[in-house]
């Protein structure tokens, strides 16, 4: 394999990953300021190249996001209500010159305790698509997502899409995010809910919260009591801490453990109202 290698098809960089190991690059957002001291080692198969691996589809009973979607894609392509949360995610992430590089792929296989776009698509109940020569599959997001910066994908595999089910009911979305200032900053807590609604009722809901773990997790106690209560305003006052009890929040240079989970469960609820209010 060459040093560095800009392939056009998606068969020409799985023979290329197949041949050993290599760095992937996509929108660069993460892997340029990881070596500004120290040019990375090894080969490099740059992908973004590769037209069928960019843009946004519909099917019947999915859709399925490119790889190297960037998230100025995503909040331009007009995606119906169940987004929601993810394009208020998108706008979040970095400045618009990153937001117009990054890839939604990208910012899963980065594996960051603190990526914006992992709890809205683990919200989403989201897979993600893996090829290899000869082989696509697909996997749960939290299956994908083994540990901080660790995921599932084997050598000689590469992410191609992230699919997301079309729900049995309507459904809405929201995100909402605490850093240090408002705008171009590291998450300190950031809270992704979907809610899946019939007769104003919660018929399905799925919470995750992230950078308050190894990895962003959902909250399953809260979703199960979530089921059957009505979709108003009031739905935050459902939540409480031993719902979170799942987190592992940490204590850093931008929180406390302990204030992380307080503003978790302040963040929860109030995604949980603003959905509420939108029913």
């Amino acid at each position: 394999m060459p040093g560095y290698a800009r392939p056009t098809r998606l068969d020409e960089a799985l023979q290329l990953l197949a041949g050993g190991e290599a760095t992937i690059l996509a929108g660069g957002t993460d892997l340029y300021p990881a070596h500004i001291a120290r040019p990375p080692s090894g080969n490099i198969v740059d992908i973004s190249a590769i037209r069928s691996l960019r843009g946004i589809t519909e099917h019947r009973d999915h859709w399925r996001i490119g790889a190297t979607t960037t998230w100025t894609e995503v909040i331009e392509s007009g995606l119906p209500c169940l987004f929601d949360g993810l394009t208020l995610a998108a706008r979040e992430i970095g400045g618009v010159q990153i937001q117009n590089r990054g890839t939604v792929a990208g910012n899963l296989c980065n594996a960051s305790a603190a990526a914006d776009g992992v709890p809205p698509l683990l919200a989403l109940d989201a897979q993600v698509e893996i090829s290899s020569v000869g082989l696509t599959r697909r996997i749960a997001l939290p299956e994908f997502l083994l540990e901080n910066r660790r995921t599932a994908l084997a050598r000689g595999e590469l992410a191609t899409a992230v699919i997301v089910p079309k729900p049995a009911r309507a459904a809405l979305s929201h995100f909402l995010k605490l850093g240090t200032r408002k705008h171009l900053v590291i998450s300190i807590v950031m809270v992704a809910a979907t809610v899946e609604h019939e007769g104003g009722k919660v018929r399905a809901a799925r919470i995750a919260v992230g950078a308050c773990s190894p990895v962003a997790r959902r909250l399953p106690a809260l979703e199960a009591a979530l089921v059957g209560e009505t979709l108003d305003a009031m739905l935050g006052a459902k939540a409480d801490a031993s719902q979170l009890r799942a987190l592992a929040p940490i204590d850093d240079v931008r929180a406390s453990r302990t204030y992380r989970a307080e503003t978790a469960l302040t963040l929860v609820r109030r995604t949980l109202e603003q959905l509420g209010a939108k029913g």
